[in-house]
């Protein structure tokens, strides 16, 4: 692990089916998977199929540690009623809220998030990390969820309090690396904002 990066948790968001994400999705989610690793992070994502299973294999393959976030109550319903995998996993939280809770609990868990091609799930954590005003990657590529993030956070009304925790990047491994620069710098104001808040 490399230093205070070690600590760093990146979620990766993405299509769990991934037909409509072009030629290279699982190409991008890999390479994303392993500059994470890489870089010393955990990765964290769904428990999932598709491109976050994708980003957290190759993680793993890069010796990194990955935790994934369930919809499921148990391991049973996991396997059997969500027909979700249990490989390239460290640790499974059971979050029991379905979908949508998942994704609320994944989100708040991890520093930073990364979307690449999605659907509506993708699209539910990307609005909660921008409600959270959470350091946000967008992995540009041929599908078109990207230009759909773009159109949100400029119809938000909150494009610029954002525009200093947004990253827009075709490389994955560049835009890992900037995302754990906001990271490191939202941590550091929020380090000086508790500090002089304490001196009060």
């Amino acid at each position: 692990m490399l230093g205070d990066q070690a600590n760093i948790k990146i979620c990766v968001s993405g299509a769990a089916e991934t037909e409509h994400c072009g030629d290279g999705a699982m190409e991008k989610a890999t390479a994303l998977g392993k500059a994470i690793a890489e870089n010393g992070c955990i990765l964290t994502e769904g428990a999932t199929t598709g491109f976050p299973y994708w980003s957290a294999k190759a993680a793993k393959e890069a010796g990194g540690i990955v935790i994934g976030f369930s919809p499921a109550a148990t391991e049973s319903e996991h396997l059997n009623e969500y027909k979700l995998p249990l490989d390239y996993r460290d640790l499974i939280v059971y979050t029991g809220f379905g979908y949508s809770g998942r994704n609320l609990i994944l989100t708040r868990a991890s520093d930073a998030v990364i979307v690449g091609c999605g659907r509506i799930g993708t699209i539910n954590e990307f609005t909660v990390a921008f409600e959270d005003s959470k350091p946000i990657g967008i992995l540009k590529a041929v599908w078109e969820t990207d230009e759909v993030f773009e159109q949100i956070i400029q119809k938000s009304h909150r494009a610029d309090e954002m525009k200093d925790r947004i990253v827009i990047e075709e490389d994955p491994k560049v835009l890992v690396e900037k995302i754990i620069e906001v990271v490191k710098k939202t941590r550091e104001e929020s380090g000086a904002s508790d500090a002089k808040h304490n001196t009060k």
